[in-house]
């Protein structure tokens, strides 16, 4: 799934049927054919999972999809498509007055990637056009807490395909755009949901901490070139990556590093990236609000980082300007010390500290990570 910008939404559209010589795809097809020009005017990607395709087995996971904790890379695939969707369209014939059961299996997977995000449904069938199939589905995405949208399309087999493909008329067409401008709608009206609302035990009231989201890049950069100017200004020069970097750079860097955001009654006030590199967990882009700054988040969010590193690592590393005293005082209250670093970049302090003896081992896992270099 790709976007132009950060601040784009995706939508996905699922198709549901598995089974042979199924409508699924066409319908799929016409929807995304129909709503081309809506996409386009709001900055929406739509992109189609056919769950033929995808091919889950029957809910083979081990543990509790809410612990995320995915033993097959059949569920991390698909734990990375719906993550990185903004809302979805599902579309669904009826069976026996239900949905198909590749359906409620797709939904089964996972637990936390459904949360805080709208779904529309385009149902198909004979008499009841599967309107039956999404009044069952509304039962489980209520419960994986997903907000079903009013707007619906609901297809009678015999007035509305043709030789197998969708004949689509002013009315139906009408149908599906007013799906999409209203999935988008409310997918960006819930963007501050996403990744869960639960308030943590941090060093002040009110945060949230969650993983990190397309949806928060903007903010992220904002934040990011808030935090560096200081930085800037102390080590004397503006040829700082953070402040170089385009909402682009960090879209295109999610692939490579894990990154967590913590907002404070709705408003992003600090974030930290990690990754294992060369067998140590680096640290990257511990930032905090000008305005919180001295009230404990930075120290308490370099922790949590810390905790995250998987058992293939030794210890945490991570880098500042050698004129940031203000960070190197944190870092070594923290346990870090200086390290030796063979042809290091000019200006730059490199710290390190070991993984405490007896601490927990992490294990790794394939949750989308983010970009970012040097921690300020």
């Amino acid at each position: 799934m790709s976007s132009n910008s950060p601040s784009d939404l995706r939508v996905l559209v699922i198709v549901a049927s598995t089974r042979p010589g199924r409508l699924g795809p066409a319908i799929a097809d016409w929807f995304v054919q129909t709503t081309r020009p809506q996409a386009a005017d709001g900055r929406v990607t739509v992109d189609v999972a056919d769950l033929a395709d995808i091919g889950l087995p029957l809910l083979d996971e081990p543990e509790h999809p809410a612990q995320g904790s995915y033993q097959h890379e059949h569920t991390r695939r698909w734990s990375r498509t719906v993550q990185l969707a903004d809302a979805f369209v599902v579309v669904t014939p009826e069976y026996n007055f239900g949905m198909p059961a590749a359906l409620k299996n797709a939904f089964d997977f996972l637990y936390h990637e459904w949360a805080w995000k709208p779904v529309a449904f385009v149902s198909y069938g004979n008499t009841s056009a599967g309107t039956r199939s999404v009044q069952m589905a509304k039962q489980v995405v209520t419960t994986l807490r997903m907000m079903p949208v009013g707007a619906t399309v609901a297809l009678r087999l015999a007035d509305s395909v043709r030789d197998g493909r969708v004949s689509g008329s002013p009315t139906l067409d009408a149908a599906a755009r007013a799906v999409l401008v209203e999935v988008s709608r409310v997918a960006r009206a819930m963007r501050p949901l996403r990744g869960g609302t639960d308030v943590v035990d941090g060093p002040v009231d009110g945060l949230t901490l969650t993983d990190g989201q397309p949806g928060d890049l903007a903010e992220l950069l904002v934040l990011q070139r808030c935090c560096w100017v200081q930085e800037a200004i102390v080590n004397d020069t503006l040829d700082l990556a953070p402040l170089r970097e385009t909402l682009d750079d960090l879209h295109a860097s999610m692939s490579t590093w894990r990154w967590w955001c913590v907002r404070r009654d709705g408003r992003l006030v600090a974030a930290v990236r990690a990754r294992a590199h060369e067998g140590t967990w680096l640290i990257g882009r511990l930032m905090v609000a000008p305005d919180q700054a001295g009230n404990g988040i930075g120290s308490w969010l370099l922790s949590y980082a810390e905790e995250q590193a998987p058992e293939e690592t030794t210890g945490c590393t991570l880098f500042t300007g050698h004129r940031s005293t203000r960070n190197i005082r944190l870092y070594e209250r923290a346990g870090y010390t200086r390290t030796w670093v063979a042809d290091p970049p000019q200006d730059v302090v490199h710290l390190s500290k070991p993984r405490p003896a007896g601490q927990p081992h992490r294990p790794m896992t394939d949750s989308p990570v983010h970009d970012g270099a040097g921690v300020g």
